[in-house]
Formats: C-alpha cells, structure tokens, sequence
C-alpha cells in the first residue's frame, strides 16, 4: 500500500501542465516529484525521481507513446499514464498496445484525474469510460471485438449485452432495451467478465488486443 503516491507530469504545454501540478499536489495523498515538456524529461525524472505514476501526454517532443514504451522496458515498477486531447480509438490502442496503465482525457475534471491516478496507483487500470467502450466494439485493425476467440463461449444473450455495452450503453439503458431489470444485465454482465477472464470493461479491451501485441512481438 503506498502512503503517498509519487507523481511526474509531462506534458509541452505549461499553463495546462502547472495546473495539473497544482491540483494533484492539493489532493491529498499525491505528491508531484517532477514535471517536464519532453520524452527526454519523462525518462530523466523516472531515472532521478522514481515516481510511483508518470503522467505523458500523447504530443510532445519526442512522443508520448514512444515514452510510454521506453519507459515500461526501462522502469516496469512505475505505472504510465497517457493524458491528452485525444478522443479516438486509434491513439488509445497504440497506447494499450506499448502497456500504459491508464488513458485519461484532458477534458475531465481535475478530481477526475487525481481518482484516476490513485486507481493506477493501487495497480489498477483506467481508461475513460466512454473510450474503453468504443475499443470494446472494434480492434484496432478494424476487426469486430464480439467474434474474437475468447468470447466464442458467450451465449447469444451475453454476446448482444456485451454488443450493447461496447456501444456505450449504460446497464440501465441496456436492461430498458431488452425490457428486463438492470439487475439482470448485471448478472449477464458477472458472467460475461467471468468468461473473457476480466475484471472490468477496461481489461476487455486489452485482451482483445492482445493478439496484436503479440503478433508484433513475433515479427
């Protein structure tokens, strides 16, 4: 259990980066150890500092991504985070392919972030809930999540649940659609976890991922 969570914030824009800054070191329980504009930064501080988290931003010099990746291989103790304007499945699949541990949207609110990184923090991952559905309905390479392998074993009830859910539909909202009560969805929604062999929405989405990491781990 970590007393104060370690926090290094990279990201080329200043004005949004001190805010940043300035918020986690209010919130109780995080502290801010170092804060840069560049790849290099991030892979400095980690060296100097050994932050618990690192927060990157997806543009920066460098590459936020590429930072990801080098600082995973050097410092697979530290959780990465990408946090950036981004909103699409293509960055964020990049992302959960090198193996960061969250994917956070600039547009949240700074008690949004701060929850986040004690999420990660605890050894959990976080991906913005409305992201992570969109990565559930499709791959990357364009291939439907629901005919993957590894949910061959849902039955066709459980697959339109976890079909509706990819879109983004709330249980409630699901439960409404098939004219059932939500607890039943979330009883659908036990089953469907146990079956793919995760814990919560974000992990579905890098499972069906997984067989890209590999394959471009073998080429």
């Amino acid at each position: 259990m970590i007393d104060v969570i370690r926090v290094a914030v990279i990201d080329d824009h200043p004005l949004f980066r001190k805010g940043v800054v300035n918020f986690l070191n209010s919130a109780g329980e995080i502290e801010v150890v170092g804060e840069g504009a560049t790849a290099a930064d991030a892979l400095r501080i980690a060296r100097e500092q050994a932050p618990n988290v690192v927060l990157l931003d997806v543009r920066m010099p460098g590459g936020g991504i590429a930072a990801a990746a080098d600082l995973i291989r050097a410092y697979p103790d530290i959780r990465v985070v990408m946090l950036t304007a981004l909103d699409d499945e293509r960055h964020a699949a990049s992302a959960l392919k090198v193996g960061v541990h969250g994917y956070i949207l600039k547009g949240c609110s700074g008690r949004e972030i701060a929850e986040a990184v004690r999420t990660i923090a605890q050894g959990e991952c976080y991906v913005a809930p409305n992201l992570a559905a969109r990565l559930l309905s499709k791959r990357s390479d364009g291939s439907d999540a629901i005919s993957d392998r590894s949910s061959r074993n849902l039955t066709f009830r459980e697959a339109e649940v976890f079909a509706l859910v990819a879109q983004g539909m709330s249980n409630k909202e699901i439960a409404r659609a098939f004219k059932t009560t939500e607890r039943t969805i979330k009883r659908h929604m036990t089953h469907i976890m146990q079956k793919l062999n995760v814990r919560n929405r974000v992990e579905a989405a890098q499972k069906f991922l997984q067989p890209e990491r590999q394959k471009g781990a073998a080429s």
